[in-house]
């Protein structure tokens, strides 16, 4: 696709292409970064039991908080990898950078682990009252 801001790439639109990119860095990241495959398998289990015990605000919660963190997540990974690609040796602006990086993916880590404790609780006593 091309780039309109720096004039690079092939002309046209392509919603195919498009999403087979996104599908390519999803599935790369699954596979590779550890820290989003499970967070990946933690909310689907979570989400396959709000889905049987009917309840959709849960449903939509999770998906929303788990979203949020896989963003973060692969955010910081493409931050790491474009700063170790930029600079191989120890560099104390790198460090920094990397640093904001991975505050930014704790912070989501955190309101997730809320949400996944939050539901966890509300399953558990749906599953003692019913």
């Amino acid at each position: 696709m091309r780039n309109k801001f720096l004039g690079t790439g092939e002309a046209g639109y392509h919603p195919l292409r498009k999403i087979a990119t996104v599908y390519s860095g999803l599935r790369y990241a699954v596979l590779y970064d550890f820290s989003v495959a499970y967070k990946l398998v933690l909310s689907a289990v979570l989400l396959v039991a709000a889905f049987f015990l009917r309840e959709w605000v849960d449903v939509v919660l999770i998906v929303l908080a788990t979203g949020l963190v896989l963003v973060a997540e692969i955010f910081n990974s493409a931050i790491e990898a474009l700063c170790d690609f930029v600079e191989e040796r120890h560099n104390e602006k790198i460090k920094v950078i990397k640093d904001i990086a991975a505050a930014a993916v704790g912070i989501c880590i955190l309101i997730w682990l809320f949400v996944l404790l939050f539901e966890v609780w509300e399953i558990l006593a749906a599953l003692r009252v019913g």
